[in-house]
């Protein structure tokens, strides 16, 4: 074992008596659930099943949630595994609550401590442990190849930073890597720092273009198609602080002939967004207030978890946000993810930060499917002729979901690329 892990793993063995004090200081924070915050321990929730058990592993709500098509992929063609989703955030928790198949089990992952690591472990007993991350942990990750577990690392994104800080450790790095026995990154960049960190790369895959399409409540559909009645929908759906407000007096002059629906990324950042509309004298409803959208409502705000796939469903144009950062003079985000209003055969207006999506983006905007704004002001001028034709929106919505569909043909290559580290067919 290298010095470095040597070390990383004798003071986290140090360290480790003091981990339920810094996980009450959490709860106290709403950073873990109180009454699950014992699963970051490694102490189970519940029993394991009988069988044998897979274990798809991501830290917080993209991640996790772009294991859901591989999740129903298991379900339908491997019934008999058992599959155990772990992530460390309690937002990933709360949506995957919502989220998975029945019969898929979450648990909260533990923390990278000797006992916390084994303790999972020993109960859960995989046989593959799937990650789907940029960090990667050295006690989980070494425990499980020391107990003969098939790892495999998919999807992976690794940032500059953090192949940085392996690369000041690199025989720690390399024992780290060698650990997978499959290595799919997500993007060519990812590819080549693994590579130099000592990792065999086995080909691409990117599971968050193979998402599923977003669920929805059809009951609520119903209810608010017939309150927006006959008027063209607008959803900006991801919005951050500073976008809300550049979009509602971007779009005003349309607002006569439109319902904006605007969905924060956070929709804890409800009630700032109401106070700001209301200081601009606007006419809107905050759907976690219980605000009915009713014809007398331009602007409806959408902050409640769980729910973009409803409000996607009755967009005729979606203008994704965390993409206008550069031209509001605030952080670049680098874009959210535009297939998802695309597999529901949307077209999609984002501004000129789409940095995370880059080639999807671009893909996308060679299908005729997306457009990029690069002025805010431009807005109107781009909207409004789809607004105004129904008919050419449908249309660019329909290229949009051919595109979204080539664009996640690799969750089959990365089906048959596990086939010979899964568990046999018992019968």
């Amino acid at each position: 074992m290298s010095p470095a892990l040597m070390a990383y793993r004798l003071l986290t063995r140090m360290l480790e008596p003091l981990t339920p004090r810094l996980l009450d200081a959490r709860v106290k924070q709403g950073k873990e659930d109180p009454v699950r915050v014992d699963e970051r321990l490694g102490v189970a929730g519940r029993p394991r099943p009988h069988g044998d058990l897979v274990w798809l592993h991501g830290v917080s709500v993209g991640e996790t949630l772009s294991l859901l098509s591989l999740i129903e992929r298991f379900r339908r063609d491997r019934p008999d595994l058992t599959v155990l989703v772990t992530s460390a955030t309690v937002t990933s928790a709360e949506l995957l609550a919502r989220r998975l198949p029945p019969g898929v089990l979450h648990q909260f992952a533990p923390v990278d401590g000797p006992r916390a690591v084994a303790a999972f472990l020993d109960h859960w007993r995989p046989s593959l442990g799937l990650f789907v991350e940029s960090d990667l942990w050295p006690n989980l990750v070494l425990a499980a190849e020391a107990r003969s577990i098939p790892l495999a690392l998919v999807s992976a994104r690794i940032t500059a930073k953090t192949a940085d800080g392996w690369a000041r450790v690199p025989a720690a790095a390399r024992a780290v890597l060698s650990a997978f026995a499959l290595v799919m990154p997500q993007d060519d960049v990812s590819a080549a720092r693994l590579q130099a960190l000592g990792a065999r790369v086995d080909g691409p895959v990117n599971l968050k273009l193979s998402g599923a399409v977003l669920p929805h409540d059809p009951a609520a559909f119903t209810g608010l198609s017939a309150a927006i009645g006959d008027r063209p929908v607008v959803v900006a759906a991801s919005t951050h602080e500073g976008e809300e407000a550049a979009l509602v007096r971007a779009l005003d002059g349309l607002a006569d002939r439109l319902c904006l629906i605007l969905v924060p990324r956070h929709p804890e950042r409800g009630a700032p967004i109401a106070a700001e509309l209301t200081r601009a004298g606007h006419r809107f409803a905050l759907r976690s207030r219980g605000g009915d959208l009713t014809q007398a409502t331009d602007i409806y705000v959408a902050d409640t978890l769980g729910e973009l796939g409803l409000f996607l469903r009755l967009a005729d144009v979606v203008i994704m946000g965390g993409s206008f950062g550069s031209i509001l003079h605030r952080p670049t985000l680098g874009g959210h993810n535009p297939l998802e209003p695309a597999r529901l055969g949307k077209p999609v207006f984002a501004g000129p930060d789409a940095s995370n999506w880059q080639k999807v983006t671009a893909d996308l905007v060679a299908a005729d499917a997306l457009m990029v704004v690069r002025r805010m002001e431009d807005l109107p001028a781009v909207v409004a002729p789809l607004l105004s034709d129904l008919a050419a929106a449908r249309a660019m919505g329909e290229r949009a979901r051919r595109a979204a569909a080539d664009a996640g043909a690799g969750l089959d290559r990365l089906w048959d690329t596990l086939q010979p580290l899964l568990p046999p067919v018992r019968r």
